[in-house]
């Protein structure tokens, strides 16, 4: 799918999303990755079953107050202990398939809010 929204200051927003990629700006990616509205990073976990407590240190770096998980096609649940995580920094977990999490995270840095997409993709 694609999207049209484009911010005059320059902020990252997911442009185009398919079932192993995601457009930011110009840039394609066909790996997991961490989205915000300032920066773009590869993130190692390729699925949900791949996350550990060390996965989210990336995230955490970079002081979310919102974190949208892209679970793929479908979505799925961290354990709860990894949710937990969250929860214990005051930072909100928002879990969805690739299509919800694309939108939401857009609205989200379009709030000017501090929000991280973390996409998981399966790569190559």
């Amino acid at each position: 799918m694609k999207f049209t929204q484009q911010r005059a200051d320059g902020a990252n927003l997911i442009r185009r999303y398919g079932a192993d990629f995601i457009q930011v700006g110009e840039q394609e990616l066909r790996a997991s990755c961490l989205v915000s509205a300032t920066s773009v990073t590869p993130w190692p976990p390729r699925s949900v079953e791949d996350l550990t407590p060390e996965s989210f240190t990336a995230i955490f770096e970079l002081k979310p107050e919102v974190v949208v998980l892209a679970t793929g096609a479908t979505q799925k649940f961290p354990r709860a202990a990894l949710r937990a995580e969250f929860a214990t920094r005051r930072i909100g977990l928002e879990v969805m398939e690739i299509g919800a999490a694309c939108r939401t995270y857009n609205v989200l840095v379009s709030e000017e809010r501090r929000a991280v997409a973390a996409v998981l993709l399966p790569g190559t």
